[in-house]
């Protein structure tokens, strides 16, 4: 006899979901992860089916959890794109384990203004200079692509604890065999993030 969901072990999303948090909450609280965390995985998939994640610095984040990457258009992750533009980007920070998976659809943009805009010299530091004044890493590089992300689901976990509870709660679980609550895990959907859009708008 098959066991019913009520007698099944809370996994560690359940046990630490945040459903009482406004939207609201959720949009500034993803927006200061995002922001402090300088760099995410940019997962794509390609042709062959194969996932691929390489690490990407964000250049600037929007409302509704957009994101602008830079990136040269003569790497691989442009033909992934081509074939299928679902990506997911997932951000960490190691030293009290917050994390983002923001899941959306990247389209190449090329706008030499938008380019100019969020250029910067950590760009440049991964443009090898050609010496031919075209290919020099600068902001009219023709190397030099946007990669921008509208996200379509967002999942994160935040710290909400203290150092002492997380503790108790560690004890706690390995004592009881329960999943502890260790952080708040939130999630926003397409709808969330597409009202958060039209406010900033």
């Amino acid at each position: 006899m098959l066991a019913s969901s009520e007698d099944q072990p809370a996994t560690a999303k359940d046990a630490n979901l945040d459903t009482a948090t406004t939207v609201g909450k959720k949009l500034d609280d993803l927006y200061q992860l995002i922001d402090g965390i300088d760099v995410c995985m940019f997962t794509t998939r390609s042709s062959s089916g194969e996932l691929a994640s390489r690490p990407m610095a964000t250049q600037a984040r929007i409302a509704g959890a957009d994101l602008w990457f830079a990136a040269n258009n003569l790497t691989n992750k442009f033909d992934d794109l081509s074939f299928d533009n679902h990506v997911n980007l997932g951000y960490f920070r190691q030293n009290n384990r917050d994390w983002v998976s923001v899941s959306g659809t990247a389209t190449k943009v090329d706008d030499r203004e938008m380019i100019r805009k969020l250029w910067n010299t950590n760009i440049a530091t991964w443009f090898n200079d050609l010496g031919d004044n075209v290919h020099d890493g600068g902001p009219d590089d023709p190397r030099i692509s946007l990669i921008f992300v509208q996200a379509t689901s967002v999942h994160y976990a935040i710290q909400d604890r203290t150092t002492p509870l997380v503790l108790w709660e560690l004890a706690k679980g390995a004592v009881t065999g329960n999943v502890p609550k260790v952080q708040a895990i939130r999630q926003l959907d397409a709808s969330d993030l597409e009202a958060a859009r039209r406010v900033d708008t």
